[in-house]
């Protein structure tokens, strides 16, 4: 299924990023790798399997401009993408009253904005060959609010929106979007965000306990969504609590509040 298939994606310095382009490069998949950190990036590069065919760029995902370059260096040098995984992602732990302005535009940029300018960017070769796949990461906290992280859920709820809208929009065209939702990865997510720079005691608590909500190893994470990508699913569940989050918020979608508070 993925084999010589181009599969662009961002923020492969790391985690789930990293766990993808193995495990795509391992299936004979030809990779345009991107970060904002060359470091990561290299050592990506560095973990794939011998003879993978795989390029590297340096991409600020929050520019406009810099997606509309990176689409054309990918056409440049791959001739076409198949795949287009959104994975690039921070976060910012504050209360909304204590999450400045500035500190919001900083995440909605990377993780919103980033994704959208990813589906956009290459949505017309895709449509051109009348084949291709966007894979937006959302998260679990795309299906339910949860205090300390309402940039975080901002942006998750519209990486779903906006691919859920796809899922009718490109019938018909060869084009398909996928929504994945992580539970608890255990990623470094943290190093590339932040905590409000007005942050309080709440905000201290809240990053303690999220260290111990992170468990599911980011391989994992990364073998869940090739699997779903090969049955063809719309909705991928994987991670930590993933599946008990998704049910909890359908089946309570005005009470989950109180019930989050036992799951923590």
């Amino acid at each position: 299924m993925f084999q010589n298939k181009v599969v662009v994606i961002t923020g492969a310095g790391s985690g789930i990023g990293r766990e993808l382009a193995i495990q795509f490069a391992e299936a004979g998949a030809r990779l345009a790798l991107s970060d904002i950190n060359r470091v990561g990036l290299d050592e990506t590069l560095r973990r794939l399997p011998a003879g993978s065919n795989a390029n590297s760029y340096l991409l600020d995902v929050a520019s406009w401009e810099a997606f509309q370059a990176h689409a054309d260096e990918v056409k440049r040098d791959f001739g076409t993408a198949h795949y287009v995984i959104n994975n690039a992602g921070a976060t910012v732990v504050g209360t909304v009253a204590n999450t400045s302005i500035e500190e919001f535009e900083w995440q909605l940029g990377i993780n919103m904005w980033g994704v959208l300018y990813g589906t956009k960017a290459f949505l017309p070769m895709m449509f051109e060959q009348r084949e291709g796949c966007v894979v937006n990461i959302s998260s679990i906290f795309g299906l339910l609010g949860y205090p300390m992280q309402s940039a975080y859920n901002m942006s998750k709820f519209a990486i779903r929106g906006l691919t859920e809208c796809l899922w009718s929009e490109l019938e018909n065209t060869g084009v398909r979007a996928v929504c994945v939702h992580p539970g608890g990865i255990k990623t470094n997510i943290e190093k590339a965000s932040r905590r409000c720079k007005a942050a309080g005691v709440e905000e201290e608590k809240f990053a303690a306990l999220a260290a111990g909500m992170l468990l599911t190893p980011p391989e994992e994470c990364a073998a869940d969504i090739i699997k779903g990508l090969r049955k063809g699913a719309k909705r991928i569940m994987t991670g930590n609590k993933s599946k008990t989050v998704y049910w909890v918020s359908r089946l309570f979608p005005n009470s989950y509040p109180k019930l989050l508070k036992l799951m923590a």
